[in-house]
This record gives structure tokens, C-alpha cells and sequence, in this order.
């Protein structure tokens, strides 16, 4: 039988890449920024609202200056990292500790199913390589089991984009907020990080719902109508819709009738409700 600490090989390997002092530098190719300010790990741990009896998932663990305060704080925590040879080090890095899985394994297509047990709850931590952020949090967000709530570490930017409300609204919006409530809990500066990203970071809290926040008869047929409204977001919502579906604009227009929206408006300033209206009328029409 495994021991909690064993490296479970469900990914590719590297070559280990060292400094002169032993340590692994960061890799550009993975986009590597190792947080090394602990008043910033304090926040994110802060905002994930922990407790003994939790199971952690943290992706991206990197050198565990977070790994390290959640040993210490929770039942359990699974660290999923695609560096191995950063995953090889952390188990020694730590001490050994009896409640720490380390899975070899990219978050964007990672199994969860395969090393979380039916029905058992779990919240994510991770801060996220700027290049694989969306994706990650996406599956995330759709995979089963789903976590409870996700505090995740993002280009600003992108944190900003996941929690904008009507108005300033984009599909990555929809995206998430289909899913999960979303809350900002902080900015990052770049100094909290080695080596230092040439972009501000930011923490974001999404607690993930028990249902969708429109019911759909296709999630998939959803974003679909959602991905074309947004085909051409500084038209009017009509031409946009029109254009991504691939539709004449007066059938655009019979579909935004249908779901009793002005034709005028922009796509960006649709909540969610207000899109399930939308596919749901483009379900009808087809």
C-alpha cells in the first residue's frame, strides 16, 4: 500500500533542472512564479475558510510555502503538480508530513475522479500558471466530484473578468458565474513573487453552487448560444447573435423577442437568467 506522501504518477516526467544551491529554478516553458510572500499565503488561506476536517486539493504547489501552512491546518491535502521534479522534493521539503498525496498530473485534464472518493467534499487552492488559468478552472467547475469552493490565484485581469457583473460581462463571466458565486479577496503585486510575473496578480474566491444558476436542458447547446452572442460584443446583441449563429439578423431578432430582450442591447449587459431566456428561444426556433 502507498504511503499518503508517495508520488502517484499519473503524468509525464522531467529532468530534474537545478540551481548551484540544489534548488529547482522555475521553468518558463510552465509558466513557474513561485509565491514567496507568506502574508499573501495567509490571505488565500484566509479566504478558503479552512478546517481540520478538509481535504485540499492545491494545484501548483511549487516550492509549498503554501503546501506548508495546509498540512498543518487540514486532514489532508492533494498536491497536483506537472513539474516532477519539483513534486519529487516537496514530500522532503515539508518533513515527510503523513497527510500530504502528491499526484503527477496537468490540472487541465487531471482525472479527480480517479483520486478523490464518491460524494466526499474537497476545496481547491491553487495559484495558477497565467497560461492554463481558465482552462483549469473551467474543468474545474465541470468535473464531478466539483469542489465546494475554489481560491484560486489569477492574472488580475482574468480574476477581474470572472467576477464582472452586467454591464462588463464576457463569456468567461458566464463561464464561471454559471457555476459558482464569485468574490475578489485581493490584489498581488508582482514582488510577492520569485522570479517576479510582469503582471498583477489577484486572489479570487468561487464558491461553487449546488446547481447551475439557470437550469438548461444542454449545458453545451448554452454555451453555444452564449459563445455566438458575444461573436461580436460592440454590435448590438441582434447582429452579434445573428452573426455567431450563423442566422440572418431578423431571425436574431425573432430569437431576442422570444426571450423578451431588446434587440439593442449589448451582449455584455445579459446575466445569466437572461441567456438561459436566450437559448432557450433559439431551442424553440430550431
Amino acid at each position: 500500500m502507498e504511503s499518503p506522501n508517495s508520488p502517484i504518477s499519473i503524468g509525464v516526467s522531467f529532468k530534474p533542472v537545478t540551481s548551484s544551491r540544489g534548488q529547482a529554478r522555475a521553468k518558463k516553458s510552465l509558466g513557474q512564479h513561485f509565491l514567496s510572500d507568506p502574508r499573501t499565503a495567509e490571505r488565500i488561506l484566509g479566504a478558503a475558510d479552512l478546517s481540520q476536517d478538509d481535504l485540499v486539493v492545491e494545484i501548483g504547489p511549487g516550492r509549498g510555502v503554501l503546501t506548508s501552512k495546509l498540512v498543518e491546518r487540514v486532514k489532508r491535502v492533494l498536491a497536483v503538480e506537472l513539474d516532477a521534479d519539483l513534486l519529487a522534493r516537496l514530500p522532503e521539503r515539508l518533513g515527510n508530513p503523513d497527510n500530504l498525496t502528491c499526484v503527477e498530473a496537468d490540472a487541465r485534464d487531471v482525472d479527480l475522479a480517479a483520486i478523490i472518493a464518491p460524494e466526499t467534499g474537497f476545496k481547491v487552492v491553487a495559484n495558477l500558471p497565467y497560461y492554463a488559468a481558465n482552462p483549469i478552472v473551467r474543468r474545474l467547475l465541470e468535473s464531478h466530484p466539483k469542489p465546494e469552493v475554489l481560491v484560486v490565484m489569477v492574472q488580475q485581469e482574468v480574476a477581474k473578468n470572472m467576477a464582472a457583473q452586467p454591464g462588463d460581462m464576457g463569456i468567461l463571466s458566464v463561464a464561471t458565474q454559471f457555476y459558482a458565486k464569485t468574490k475578489m479577496v485581493c490584489s498581488v503585486p508582482a514582488r510577492s513573487f520569485k522570479p517576479p510575473p510582469k503582471v498583477t496578480s489577484a486572489v479570487l474566491r468561487l464558491d461553487v453552487m449546488p446547481e447551475p444558476a439557470a437550469q438548461v436542458a444542454s449545458e453545451e447547446g448554452f454555451f453555444h448560444v452564449v459563445r455566438a452572442g458575444f461573436a461580436a460584443p460592440r454590435k448590438q446583441l441582434r447582429n452579434s447573435l445573428s452573426q455567431g449563429l450563423g442566422i440572418t439578423t431578423p431571425e436574431g431578432g425573432r430569437i431576442l423577442e422570444s426571450a423578451g430582450i431588446d434587440a439593442t442591447r449589448r451582449p455584455q449587459t445579459l446575466n445569466i437568467q437572461e441567456w438561459a431566456e436566450v437559448y432557450r428561444a433559439w431551442e424553440e426556433e430550431s
